[in-house]
């Protein structure tokens, strides 16, 4: 019996394209002729080996990386990258600046802090990182090993509109919650790095792209499973990888490639961004966003309502029409509609028009 699918605002694990699914789906038992699952296949493979190297392929096509950057498929989530980073290219004696934007870059300065000396250049949290900040409030360090932030604040519903001014080369950035939302400046960065769960594909698997030469920083003393060096020598298959998941990322990227790539992928994401965007505005007594308006999502899109009563109804009445994922995080409250890549413009239109209709209906 065919499942109707309900319109998945999830903030990650996110929404995949159906037609991925599908894909995926048809090569469960058998890869093509092969005989086995995808799932089955050995790493080591003829067959897992051509995935890998079309998923770099179409990887490096889609954001237009320089050959003389490294793409690694790893595993442990931006999560272990907050450790990785430091780790890798904070040398004795050196210090990295963060620049603290949300959740998640306090995070990433946490695990930084263990490994070596960390200034923090700018941190927005005196307004609950609302905005992102300006270039005057960013204050760097005399001579960082690179600067570190967070490109969009899954949590709070911000989004950089360019990169940190003054730190061009020595960027790292987790770039988790809008990877490939819009074509990116790859030569700006040392590293970024990105769970796949939000635009690229399933949990699990995150995306590393790093300057080559900066492989030369990762110290032979490292654990061995710590050391990108390691993983660029092996080309992502030290160990056993996560295939399917990787498998899953090709697709994404072969999908994105049919919708015209990334230019065209970011004037969707600014149009259905413009929808929700535009509902809270014409309605300014009943939805407050929590973003400054210079400062907004095109992912991650955050909005109150007069009260929690009514904030708890419009979620409930939302699931009711067959949506789901928009309640808030705690640190902020109220209403989340993650507006990631896949999310269709259907989706997009119908929590438009309820918005509207429960503004009218409730204001």
């Amino acid at each position: 019996m065919a499942v109707q699918r309900v319109h998945n605002f999830n903030p990650g694990p996110a929404v995949l394209p159906e037609s991925v699914l599908q894909e995926a789906g048809e090569n469960l038992l058998s890869l093509g002729k092969t005989g086995i699952g995808i799932m089955e296949h050995s790493h080591r493979g003829k067959d897992f080996e051509a995935i890998i190297q079309t998923a770099e392929k179409d990887c490096r096509e889609l954001l237009n990386i320089p050959d003389n950057y490294t793409v690694l498929f790893l595993q442990g989530g931006a999560t272990l990258q907050f450790s990785m980073v430091p780790m890798n290219l904070l040398g004795a004696g050196q210090v990295a600046d963060y620049i603290v934007t949300g959740g998640w870059s306090e995070k990433a300065v946490k695990e930084a802090k263990k490994v070596g000396e960390i200034h923090i250049a700018a941190d927005t949290k005196d307004t609950n990182h609302n905005r992102i900040p300006k270039p005057g409030e960013i204050k760097l360090s005399s001579n960082p090993a690179y600067v570190h932030f967070t490109s969009n604040n899954t949590l709070f519903g911000t989004e950089w509109s360019g990169e940190p001014t003054g730190a061009d080369g020595i960027l790292v950035c987790d770039a988790s919650s809008d990877m490939m939302s819009r074509p990116l400046p790859i030569k700006k960065y040392g590293l970024i790095y990105a769970g796949a769960q939000k635009n690229l594909g399933p949990s699990g698997v995150v995306l590393v792209i790093m300057r080559s030469d900066w492989l030369s920083r990762c110290s032979d003393k490292l654990p061995t499973y710590l050391n990108y060096s390691v993983h660029a020598k092996e080309k992502s298959l030290y160990n056993t990888p996560n295939t399917f998941g990787i498998y899953l990322m090709g697709l994404v990227f072969k999908w994105m490639k049919q919708q015209g790539g990334l230019t065209a992928i970011e004037r969707n994401n600014r149009e259905k961004a413009k929808m929700i965007y535009d509902a809270i505005d014409a309605n300014p007594n009943f939805y407050k966003g929590h973003a400054q308006k210079d400062s907004r999502s095109m992912m991650n899109l955050t909005f109150r309502l007069p009260n929690e009563e009514l904030e708890t109804k419009f979620a409930d009445e939302a699931k009711k029409a067959g949506m789901i994922g928009l309640k808030g995080h705690r640190s902020v409250g109220g209403m989340r509609a993650s507006l990631y890549n896949a999310c269709p413009l259907k989706s997009v239109q119908t929590l438009a028009e309820f918005m509207k209709d429960f503004a009218k209906k409730n204001g």
